[in-house]
């Protein structure tokens, strides 16, 4: 795949020079992760919240066919219209297949950083098991991502409206270091705490960074939640509700695998009246600002 990837200058640049780089997904970008004209904001928070802490952004897609791993302005536009999403394991077919525009999830962009010799990517939060797997069988391919290849993952915790509990075991599971970010318990996206206590609490990224330098598989990754910002926490009494009738609205409305988060997400954004939008970018540049800082703690720490 590296040998197809299209890595932008300033991307190649940076990597060449042993300099910090952050891989950004591109569905959060697109309109199947935030709504016109959010998704840009959202794009440009994220971005200068990764430069202003001395890293260089790296915005992952297929464009044409070729995985690209940042993107020019132009290319950008492109992302914030796409409407199809690219996870690991459509990347071959996405290539084979010559799409136009392909949206990278966190399992692609896992990937696409980890071919690319990048090692610390921000999201806003990630998939995982969702309720009623054990009937569905429903588990993101983002939790295998995260397993299989070494790259420091920072998240706001998981999709508020998945099953987290399981979510946590399966990590477990699969044996990837799960850390809070000064912080004790896991997040809920929307709201600081699952009420679930984190496997381990760091303070610090160079912490951060031995713990994936210490990894006992060479392909294990590394799982950094960091807590929603205080002032854009939406209540957990508040938002409880709210997922509980989007999840009964989507098993009405047939809406199984992929097409649960869209569809789940926006129901949110209408019952919340919008302050589920301003909640994700806000955690958005939060979680982009930290993976920066990490990101420069692991470009000058000795070999």
């Amino acid at each position: 795949m590296t040998d197809r990837a299209i890595l932008s200058d300033d991307v190649a640049q940076a990597l060449a020079e042993g300099h910090a780089v952050v891989a950004l997904e591109s569905t959060i970008f697109s309109n199947l992760g935030l709504p016109a004209p959010a998704n840009a904001e959202a794009l440009e928070l994220c971005k200068q919240a990764v430069l202003d802490q001395g890293a260089t952004p790296a915005v992952t897609a297929i464009l044409d066919g070729r995985p690209h791993v940042g993107l020019s302005a132009d290319e950008e536009k492109r992302v914030l219209q796409g409407t199809r999403k690219v996870a690991e394991r459509d990347l071959s077919v996405a290539q084979a297949q010559g799409w136009d525009v392909g949206v990278t999830t966190v399992s692609a962009t896992v990937a696409l950083a980890h071919a690319a010799g990048i090692s610390v990517f921000a999201t806003g939060g990630i998939g995982g098991v969702h309720r009623g797997s054990e009937l569905s069988g429903d588990i993101s391919a983002d939790l295998d991502a995260i397993a299989n290849h070494p790259v420091i993952t920072v998240c706001a915790g998981a999709k508020a409206f998945l099953d987290l509990p399981r979510t946590l075991e399966y990590l477990e599971t699969v044996g990837v270091p799960v850390l809070g970010w000064q912080h004790d318990w896991f997040p809920a996206f929307y709201t600081r705490s699952s009420g679930l206590p984190v496997p381990h609490r760091v303070e610090d990224e160079r912490v951060v960074c031995d713990v994936l330098r210490f990894r006992t598989r060479p392909t294990t990754g590394v799982l950094l939640t960091v807590p929603i910002p205080v002032d854009d926490e939406i209540p957990a009494s508040r938002i409880d509700a709210v997922l509980t009738a989007a999840l009964e609205s989507s098993t009405r409305a047939g809406v199984t695998g992929p097409a649960v988060t869209p569809y789940v997400l926006e129901r949110i954004e209408k019952e919340t009246d919008g302050q589920s939008i301003s909640a994700n970018l806000a955690l958005a540049r939060n979680n982009a600002a930290l993976a920066a800082k990490v990101a420069v703690a692991l470009a000058s720490a000795p070999a």
